[in-house]
């Protein structure tokens, strides 16, 4: 068994062995300092008996004593906490307290006997000696059982005195096995001093190198860390630029869609002012028809006022104011025919320049239709800008993102290299302590192995 684990033992024995001691001895004084209150109440029996005897024969009864007497009787007999007292067990001593009770329950009577007839006072006084001598013996009983448990706690002191001896011889021996093999490790530990000695200056050097190459590499991963900042820096505003020509590109989409909606309501317009230039040549065509008919009217008037004017002349002079009506005819019908001609004329230049118009209607209709399928595929390669633009927006955002993750994660390497370096200087601080308590480990051997 290895002598620490004996000494340990040997303390865990040591412990118990007190804590059996202690609470032995506690056992003891309680005991003792209930055998003391067993023989004070019983002697408190005694005395305030023989008072309340001598109150009665002077005319003072006590009923409060006669009460509290019967209560230190029955707390004798069967146990009181509240006096202190334990449950009697000493079938002597309980065989004198029941006689007692007994003795009391008569002297109460002749109490109450002689509070009715005071001629009884010589039987009280006998009653009473009798109950004293009865109380005495309880008095003597209580303080042999006291007597013998003093005598039973001194056996047990010379008993714990002699396993104490027990224990030291015990205790003396396991320090003569402790004292040879501790000669013997401070042998060792002396011999095993100068080599560690050794093995600690190899240490130092290693540890020396370890921290000049963790600087080295602390000086490089800094560096990286600012260069992960200012890639983050740039990938932050390549993002911004993004965004900004992503809003531009949604702008010039929105615009481009204004002008498709702008140049379909002018075709819708162009449209509704072919259909209003067809419907009037339609009516210069109706105009013209109605002039054409004007005309042969007016060709045919003329014929009818020749007519009449050739029918004037066979008349005579009975003819003569119907040929001037005739000849006011042909004026009439000449004019309508020259207006007639006229209104043609302006017909055909009206319908020259409808026609005129409705070719520049359909040009500008083809104009406008061809205006909105290039406004469209403007719209739709302002779209696919937008959509470009969203994705190096996005692009640049997870550069950005990954920029920052990579610069925090150098930033953690740095401070754990920071860490490293703070480890090997403790290290080295610590190989130093290790080196100095070598040094102080090997005196201390030698100044033991001269000791012991």
């Amino acid at each position: 068994m290895k002598i620490t684990t004996q000494l340990r033992l040997t303390i865990a024995g040591l412990a118990c062995f007190a804590i059996g001691t202690a609470v032995l001895e506690e056992f003891n004084i309680q005991k003792g300092a209930l055998d003391g209150s067993v023989v004070n109440q019983s002697g408190i029996v005694r005395g305030a008996t023989q008072r309340l005897v001598k109150l009665e024969t002077n005319g003072r009864p006590d009923d409060e004593l006669n009460q509290n007497l019967d209560r230190l009787i029955d707390g004798l007999i069967n146990g009181d906490e509240a006096l202190n007292l334990p449950k009697a067990t000493d079938p002597n001593y309980l065989a004198k307290l029941q006689a007692v009770e007994v003795a009391w329950q008569q002297l109460k009577t002749t109490i109450a006997q002689y509070r009715q007839n005071p001629n009884l006072q010589s039987k009280l006084i006998e009653d009473s000696e009798a109950y004293f001598e009865l109380t005495n013996e309880a008095v003597f009983a209580a303080e042999a059982i006291a007597v013998t448990h003093i005598r039973q706690n001194q056996v047990t002191q010379w008993v714990i005195m002699a396993l104490n001896l027990g224990v030291l011889a015990f205790i003396f021996w396991i320090i003569q096995q402790a004292t040879n093999v501790l000669q013997q490790s401070v042998t060792t530990v002396a011999d095993s001093s100068s080599e560690i000695a050794a093995t600690v200056e190899v240490q130092e050097r290693l540890v020396a190198d370890q921290t000049n190459s963790v600087n080295i590499t602390t000086s490089t991963i800094e560096e990286l860390g600012a260069s992960s900042l200012q890639a983050a820096q740039k990938a932050n505003s390549s993002a911004t630029g993004a965004r900004e020509a992503l809003d531009l590109s949604e702008t010039g989409s929105q615009a481009v869609q204004d002008t498709v909606q702008g140049i379909e309501e002018l075709r819708d317009k162009v449209g509704a002012i072919a259909d209003q230039i067809m419907q009037l040549s339609e009516q210069t065509d109706q105009i013209s028809t109605i002039s054409s008919l004007v005309a042969d009217v007016a060709d045919q008037t003329n014929m009818l006022a020749l007519n009449a004017a050739v029918e004037a002349a066979r008349a005579g002079e009975q003819g003569k104011g119907f040929a001037v009506v005739a000849g006011e005819i042909r004026k009439l019908a000449d004019q309508s025919r020259d207006s007639a001609g006229k209104i043609n004329t302006l017909v055909d230049a009206i319908q020259t320049s409808i026609n005129s118009t409705v070719m520049v209607t359909d040009e500008g209709n083809k104009t406008a239709k061809a205006g909105i399928e290039v406004a469209k595929g403007t719209a739709d390669v302002f779209n696919r800008i937008a959509t470009a633009i969203n994705d190096v927006y996005a692009n640049s955002q997870q550069i950005a993102q990954s920029a920052k993750q990579q610069a925090v994660g150098v930033q953690q390497a740095v401070s754990a290299m920071n860490a490293i370096n703070l480890g090997a200087k403790e290290t080295v601080t610590t190989v130093n302590q290790v080196q100095s308590s070598t040094e102080e480990l090997k005196t201390i051997a030698q100044e033991l192995q001269v000791a012991v």
